[in-house]
């Protein structure tokens, strides 16, 4: 019952496998000093990676991804909306709202807001 997943999982490594040791076997050698120098972009780094960044940067990253994904949520129901019918609209319509009132209030509270200073409390 299982053995079709079986045999996708054993071509699947052997795919993976046999990828790592032709590029083994092709890719080119370099004994540069600066090969093993890390860089992002083509750009060498300056610094230390040992950087301390402020908690707001992390909490401006994940209302990101919490915003980014009711992308993908609407994506989904814009795909089976004519299945759903008035009542995914409606469910919809519900969870957009929701999160236009988090994101009001997000903003209300300044947790949107990097400059410090000028933040106030209600």
């Amino acid at each position: 019952m299982f053995w079709p997943l079986g045999i996708y999982f054993l071509a699947v490594i052997a795919l993976v496998a046999g990828m790592l040791v032709v590029s083994w076997l092709l890719g080119e050698r370099h004994e540069d000093p600066a090969t093993g120098v890390p860089y992002e972009s083509g750009v060498a780094s300056q610094g230390s990676a040992r950087v301390r960044l402020s908690a707001r940067f992390y909490l401006i990253a994940m209302f990101f991804v919490i915003f980014d994904l009711e992308a993908v949520f609407i994506f989904t129901w814009a795909v089976a909306g004519r299945e759903l019918g008035w009542a995914g609209y409606g469910e919809l319509a519900v969870f957009v709202g929701v999160l236009a009132i988090v994101l009001g209030y997000l903003w209300r509270v300044g947790a949107l807001d990097w400059n410090v200073t000028q933040r106030h409390t209600n």
